[in-house]
């Protein structure tokens, strides 16, 4: 699914963000991306996205060599990936509904019929298909959450990045989010999920990478949070 071979990124301002780093995340996979704050995690992330580019190595997604992309095929790349984030980022002014359907309609040529069904799945999915005529500002932290893991997976991506997705939320509530990112999981997506969240990583026993000033230091199966700080 993903395959870093000694990708390095090094930033204009002189700050590294990977060194060399070898990574290789199969299709079907659960992962959490740990380390401290500048370990490289959010390098990693926009990297795959193509927000950036890197300084060296190759970098290969479902099989493809995405290191040279064109900037013309980068959208088409974005929809095998749906990315979740820690403030949620939902349209105020629309509602659950809305804001889970936009995602599809900015792709252009999906019948309506097509996106209310799809729509109604994922709201189904992550239990929200009684909220979808409220918006935002209605909603507690974990059903917003909930919202955007929804358009997250509206176009049934085969990548699902979750950027501390609990980062937000208490435990109880996170441990709801949990769930339902493993049941996407489940259903053979791949997921990976950036966190400091201790709890959660050593409780769920799932592939462990750990990141310290760019390079991966530990690569772990059924692995806990393991680092301090």
């Amino acid at each position: 699914m993903i395959k870093f071979e000694r990708v390095s990124k090094r930033y204009k301002n002189g700050v590294v963000g990977l060194r060399e780093s070898n990574i290789n995340i199969e299709n079907g996979e659960f992962v959490f991306l740990i380390g401290s704050s500048g370990a490289g995690k959010s390098t990693f992330v926009k990297l795959i996205l193509k927000e950036i580019e890197p300084n060296q190595g190759k970098i290969y997604l479902d099989g493809e060599d995405i290191t040279n992309l064109h900037r013309r095929k980068i959208p088409y790349l974005r929809r095998k990936m749906g990315v979740v984030f820690q403030d949620f980022r939902l349209l105020p002014k629309m509602t659950v509904y809305q804001n889970v359907a936009y995602a599809l309609e900015i792709i252009g040529g999906i019948p309506k019929r097509k996106i209310r069904s799809q729509v109604n799945m994922v709201l189904g999915i992550v239990g929200l298909h009684r909220k979808s005529n409220m918006r935002p500002h209605q909603l507690s932290g974990g059903e917003k959450q909930r919202v955007s893991i929804a358009r997250a997976i509206i176009n049934n991506p085969k990548l699902l990045i979750a950027d501390e997705p609990t980062g937000n939320l208490d435990p109880e509530t996170s441990w709801e989010i949990m769930k339902i990112l493993r049941q996407i999981n489940r259903r053979g997506t791949t997921v990976i999920m950036i966190t400091h969240d201790k709890e959660v990583v050593d409780i769920m026993k799932k592939r462990v990478i750990e990141l310290k000033k760019g390079k991966v230091i530990r690569d772990e199966m059924n692995g806990g949070y393991g680092y301090e700080g």
